[in-house]
């Protein structure tokens, strides 16, 4: 799976009261499918995965790949402490037609997760998985990075696609970039302008060719009579693709050095500032696409203190506030994360005053 570009990290909404609020999870999906976003990221850490039941967690991954556009790449966060709950999460969002799976590090039994127990876990997941696997290191929230000579270990796996690296080292991203540039190369599809295929346009690709089939009138059917014209079934355009060979990606999940990261070598970012604010970091991706420094430069330092604001100081409560103020649906964490204050809300608000969508 080809992973370029940018993906906003969804909040999930829930009801004041904390029940799961699916019907404004549809609404985001839907705009977030209007935006030049590459895709987006479920249940990453900006989901609040650890805070939904399994139920509430299948009926997430469910909403979002039924509402989502066919041509946005869907990875769905199914990291769990044990291998086998990974797997049948893994297993439930390729029949939802997910693209890859993002897996955390098991983490709670820290001191044992040593290198050997961490090669084991994804090794095995990516062995079973029907999903190309996304590795995730997070050591803000868990304490543990996957060590740099593991993930050069990994990316030699055929199903591993790469690397979501959220400890916003600019030094460990380019010494991952490039102790995984000689992995295997992996042949995927892509549109004519090298623009990732998903399991959805596929399926809808068979789909339109099932119908296309029942449609059409058997010869034996037609005895002896004329062919008329409108007895024939339209021809229709094909889904056209290529084939693209693509190595380990990494993958920034930092907004505030977006620019240099990418000029490290990442192939994308997966933010969680992008869920109020596609666009504002989508402009950087552009800029620096199109060879265009200067413009990159400026529209970095446009987010610089808003991403600080609301993704590093004040976490989810601040990125769901932040979504509030740019027309998505934000609403309350749960519990035992609170909402903003007001103070904190004016600072949110003051932040975002020229990060608007």
């Amino acid at each position: 799976m080809l992973l370029e570009g940018i993906f906003p990290a969804m909040t999930t909404p829930f009801y004041p009261d904390g029940r799961l609020y699916l019907r404004k999870l549809e609404h985001n999906v839907e705009r977030y499918s209007r935006t030049v976003a590459a895709g987006m990221v479920v249940l990453g850490s900006t989901g609040e995965p650890v805070m939904l039941s399994d139920e509430e967690t299948r009926g997430v991954l469910r909403t979002v790949a039924r509402n989502a556009a066919p041509e946005k790449v869907l990875l769905a966060g199914v990291g769990r402490e044990s291998l086998r709950e990974t797997l049948r999460f893994a297993e439930f969002a390729a029949a939802e037609q997910f693209d890859a799976v993002l897996a955390r590090t098991p983490h709670f039994y820290g001191p044992q997760m040593q290198p050997l127990e961490l090669l084991t876990y994804y090794r095995a997941l990516a062995d079973r998985s029907p999903l190309p696997v996304v590795l995730y290191s997070i050591p803000k929230f868990t304490h543990l990075e996957l060590p740099l000579d593991v993930v050069a270990e990994l990316a030699q796996h055929p199903n591993i696609a790469g690397i979501k690296d959220s400890s916003g080292n600019l030094e460990r991203l380019a010494a991952l970039v490039a102790a995984t540039r000689g992995a295997p190369t992996r042949s995927v599809e892509v549109t004519p302008v090298f623009e990732a295929v998903t399991a959805r346009m596929t399926l809808a690709e068979a789909e339109a060719e099932a119908a296309l089939a029942a449609s059409l009138i058997p010869v034996a059917a037609l005895g002896a009579e004329p062919i008329s014209p409108v007895m024939l079934a339209p021809r229709r355009k094909l889904l056209a693709t290529r084939k693209r060979e693509v190595g380990f990606q990494v993958i920034t999940g930092s907004a505030g050095n977006l620019l240099p990261a990418l000029e490290a070598g990442v192939s994308g970012a997966i933010l969680a500032f992008a869920s109020p604010a596609p666009q504002a970091c989508q402009e950087i991706y552009t800029a620096w696409k199109e060879n265009d420094p200067v413009v990159a430069a400026e529209k970095q330092r446009r987010i610089a203190e808003p991403s600080r604001v609301v993704a590093n100081k004040y976490g989810v409560p601040g990125l769901k506030y932040a979504c509030d103020l740019n027309g998505y649906y934000g609403g309350v964490p749960r519990v035992p994360l609170l909402p903003l204050n007001a103070e904190q809300k004016a600072e949110v608000a003051s932040a975002m005053t020229d990060v608007r969508n």
